[in-house]
C-alpha cells in the first residue's frame, strides 16, 4: 500500500451506556481489556499492522484519558509527521462561534472532511473503536480495487436466529451488495455488517455533502449506504471469518476477558506476527508470595499476589493481599484487595480498594434494582476510585461507586441487586 492510497477514520466517540458504572468517566474504546490493554488498542494495532499509517480518531464522550491514552501514538509507531494519528474532537467551525456534536457515525466523518482532503487519500477506511478483533484491511482493500467497489463492507456470518439483531447485507454469488437491511424481523441472509467500511473517497466525498443537506444525524448504515445502492454505486460484501467481538454489555465483557486466559483461546494475544501495542509505563515485575496460588488466570506487570487468583483477569499494579481469594473476576489497574477477602464474578475498575474480610458477588441471582436491564447476569461491577470497608457483604448484581463507609451496609450486608453509588451520579 503506497503511502496515503488508503487512511483511517476511527470512530471514537461513543459513551457505551450498556457498560454501565464503567463509561461513567471515560469513554467506551478506553475501557481496560486484556490486562494491559484498552479496547481502541485493537483496531489501532490492526492500522499499524496493515500498513495504514495515518489515523484520524474521533473523539466526543468523555475523551481525557482517551485521548492521554494514545498520546502522539508512539506505541503504535504513529509518532509520523506525514500522517501519524491524530485526535479530531467537535469543533468551531466558521465565523459564528457556533460548534457543533457529531450527529451520527457519517455526520462525524463529514465534519473532517477538511482533515481527509489534506492527506488526500483514494480510499478511506471507516472503523469504530469499541471491537476486540484483528484484522489485516490490505486484504479488505485488496478486493475493494479488485472489484472497482465505491464501498466494500466487512461482514461476519452469524446465525439466522441472530441475524434479526444486526444490519444484514443481502449479496449475490460474487458478493455483490444489492440490499441492507436494518435488523430486518425476517432476515433474507446472515451477513452482519461489522461496521468497518472502506469507500472510494471521492465517490464518499460527493455523498456525505449530499446527505448533509437532508439529514443532520448523517449515518452511514441508515443513510449513506442505503443511497448509495439505491443509486446503483457497486458495493461489496467482505467476509471475515476469525474471532471478533462487541464488548458493548456487561457480560460480553466480562466473557471476552475470560475467553483470554483459555489453554488455547480464540483470541490469541500473543501472536509475534500480529501485535497488540498498548500505552504502557514500565512496571516493577510480578511477585507472588510463598502462600499465594494462582490458576488460569492473566496476571499483569507490578502484581502483587499473596492469596488465591483462580481464573481470573488482573491489570496492573494490583496487590492480592494474604488469604484474599479472587475468581472469575476482572481487576483493572492499581487495586487492592484486602486480607481474606472473597471476590466472585465481579469487575472492580480502577484505583479501587476492598477492605478485609469483604465478601463480594455471593448470594442470589437478583437482577439490579435500578438497571436491570444492564446488571442481570449475576456479575456485581465496583466503579473506579471506589472504597469498600472491611467486614461486609455484597451481593450479585451490586453497583457500588464512589467512598462508601459501614453505614451504607445495613447489618454490613448489601444484598443483591442492590446498588450504593455517589450523590448526584447516574447509575
Amino acid at each position: 500500500m503506497s503511502k496515503n492510497e488508503m487512511i483511517a477514520m476511527l470512530l471514537a466517540g461513543g459513551q457505551g451506556s450498556r457498560l454501565g458504572i464503567l463509561t461513567k468517566k471515560i469513554a467506551k474504546p478506553a475501557v481496560a481489556f486484556g490486562g494491559m490493554y484498552r479496547i481502541i488498542d485493537f483496531p489501532l494495532s490492526n492500522c499499524i499492522n496493515s500498513g495504514v499509517f495515518t489515523v484520524g480518531v474521533l473523539t466526543q464522550y468523555q475523551p481525557l484519558r482517551l485521548n492521554r491514552h494514545i498520546g502522539i501514538g508512539i506505541p503504535w509507531d504513529l509518532d509520523r509527521q506525514n500522517g501519524g494519528v491524530t485526535i479530531l474532537a467537535p469543533h468551531v467551525k466558521g465565523g459564528d462561534d457556533s460548534g457543533e456534536w457529531f450527529m451520527g457515525t457519517a455526520n462525524a466523518i463529514y465534519q473532517n472532511i477538511e482533515y481527509i482532503d489534506m492527506n488526500d487519500p483514494e480510499y478511506v477506511l471507516i472503523l469504530s473503536g469499541d471491537h476486540i478483533y484483528k484484522m489485516d484491511y490490505s486484504k479488505m482493500l485488496e478486493l475493494h480495487k479488485e472489484k472497482g467497489a465505491t464501498a466494500t463492507i466487512a461482514v461476519l456470518e452469524v446465525s439466522m436466529e441472530e441475524a434479526s439483531r444486526f444490519g444484514i447485507m443481502n449479496a449475490d454469488g460474487e458478493d455483490k451488495i444489492y440490499e441492507f437491511e436494518e435488523k430486518p424481523p425476517q432476515p433474507k441472509s446472515n451477513l452482519a455488517s461489522m461496521g468497518i467500511y472502506i469507500f472510494t473517497w471521492k465517490k464518499l466525498r460527493e455523498a456525505l455533502i449530499a446527505d448533509s443537506k437532508v439529514h443532520a444525524d448523517s449515518d452511514f448504515g441508515k443513510h449513506i449506504i442505503p443511497k448509495m445502492l439505491a443509486d446503483g454505486e457497486p458495493m461489496y460484501a467482505y467476509r471475515f471469518k476469525d474471532y471478533w467481538k462487541d464488548v458493548g454489555t456487561i457480560q460480553s465483557y466480562w466473557e471476552a476477558n475470560r475467553e483470554l486466559i483459555r489453554t488455547l483461546p480464540d483470541f490469541n494475544l500473543y501472536e509475534d506476527f500480529w501485535k497488540i501495542y498498548t500505552n504502557t509505563n514500565h512496571q516493577p515485575p510480578q511477585y507472588v508470595g510463598e502462600q499465594a496460588e494462582i490458576s488460569t488466570s492473566i496476571i499483569s506487570d507490578g502484581c502483587e499476589i499473596y492469596g488465591t487468583v483462580q481464573s481470573s483477569v488482573l491489570g496492573r499494579d494490583i496487590i492480592i493481599e494474604e488469604g484474599a481469594v479472587v475468581k472469575d473476576s476482572i481487576i483493572m489497574d492499581h487495586c487492592i484487595i484486602g486480607k481474606n477477602s472473597y471476590i466472585d464474578c465481579c469487575i472492580i475498575d480502577e484505583n479501587t480498594a476492598i477492605g478485609e474480610n469483604v465478601k463480594m458477588g455471593i448470594g442470589e441471582n437478583i437482577a439490579n434494582e435500578e438497571k436491570p436491564q444492564i446488571y442481570n447476569t449475576g456479575i456485581t461491577v465496583v466503579g473506579e476510585d471506589t472504597v469498600v470497608p472491611a467486614n461486609v457483604e455484597i451481593g450479585k448484581n451490586c453497583v457500588i461507586y464512589g467512598i462508601t463507609t459501614p453505614d451504607q451496609y445495613p447489618d454490613g450486608v448489601l444484598a443483591s441487586g442492590k446498588s450504593i453509588i455517589d450523590e448526584g451520579v447516574e447509575l
